[in-house]
């Protein structure tokens, strides 16, 4: 029961307080992978996975040994569980940036959201006007859905803080070096993969809970498995489509990411986005966030005999 308690409390943490506003962990994390990327890049395979290796496995590593040492004291590993949560998630500041977005939508102050766009994606903004830039904010908030907050829950419910922590590794790498442009192209191969892999099931997962909980479940499955193929990722095309066949949307198109552009289909039936379904899709991200937290919990109770060696 104490993981199932310490992932709500953290959960609850998120909800409340968002992401630590200093000596964030994460930030922490990438601080400390900046620097050893400085040191062993190379434009190669063979290095980009010893640098994932080493950096993923010693923060599940870290995971291991809090799980280890709190196992037999229920509120010491309550509270491990609620504070790697709260240090993984990060529902709460998508939220913040989705509303952030809407603002700046809302008051036609078109540089000031291009700009914050920043903040979602890695998307060009340069030349976007409102509704593409309600488009991507709509994109960014259904793919972050999944990575900050569903993906997260799903394995602390099922390994606890290893899975808490490795799983948050892998994804902050994938955001720093699983990019397809030149550089990153071999050095960032396995972080991206590593990241697809860990995805598969969370993404199902997430396009499951968003029929759910926008109550238009045989919508977002249609469109999922109709739509989600035409996208070039694996992950984010079903919880992409989910989201457009939950809110009645299209999706997709070609996107710029400045060194190259990546054409990621066309995804659902609706109109495309405009500015006011920017917190339309803010608040059904925050309702499968619930429905997610419920589900780990759920499976952290179902794992309450698991034991790491």
């Amino acid at each position: 029961m104490s993981r199932a308690l310490g992932i709500l409390l953290g959960f609850a943490a998120d909800r409340v307080f968002g992401d630590p506003r200093r000596f964030h962990p994460v930030a922490g994390f990438g601080q400390v992978a900046s620097r050893l990327e400085s040191r062993w890049y190379d434009d190669s395979r063979a290095t980009g996975t010893a640098y994932a290796t080493v950096l993923v496995g010693t923060a599940t590593a870290a995971g291991v040994i809090a799980e280890r040492l709190s196992r037999n004291r229920p509120i010491v590993h309550t509270v491990v569980t609620a504070a790697a949560t709260w240090t993984v998630l990060g529902a709460r500041s998508l939220e913040r940036e989705a509303e952030a977005m809407a603002g700046f939508l809302e008051e036609k102050d078109i540089p000031a959201a291009r700009d914050r766009l920043s903040h979602l994606c890695a998307r060009d903004a340069t030349d976007l006007e409102a509704d593409e830039l309600a488009r991507a904010t709509v994109e960014s908030i259904a793919e972050n859905t999944s990575d900050a907050c569903v993906a997260p829950l799903l394995w602390g419910g099922v390994l606890g803080v290893p899975g808490l922590l490795g799983y948050r590794a892998a994804n902050t790498l994938d955001a720093m070096v699983g990019y397809k442009s030149a550089k990153y192209l071999n050095f960032g191969w396995t972080s991206a993969r590593l990241d697809d892999v860990l995805n598969l099931l969370p993404a199902r997962l997430c396009a499951v809970l968003t029929g759910l909980s926008a109550g238009r479940v045989r919508q977002a499955v249609t469109v999922w498995r109709r739509d989600a193929p035409r996208h070039p990722s694996p992950n984010a095309g079903p919880v992409e489509a989910a989201f457009a066949g939950a809110l009645d949307l299209t999706l997709g198109g070609t996107n710029s990411y400045g060194s190259y552009q990546e054409d990621r289909g066309t995804l659902g039936d609706g109109p495309t986005p405009t500015v006011a379904d920017v917190r339309r899709t803010a608040a059904l991200a925050r309702r499968v966030g619930l429905a997610a937290a419920a589900v780990a919990a759920l499976l952290a109770v179902r794992r309450k005999g698991a034991r790491w060696i």
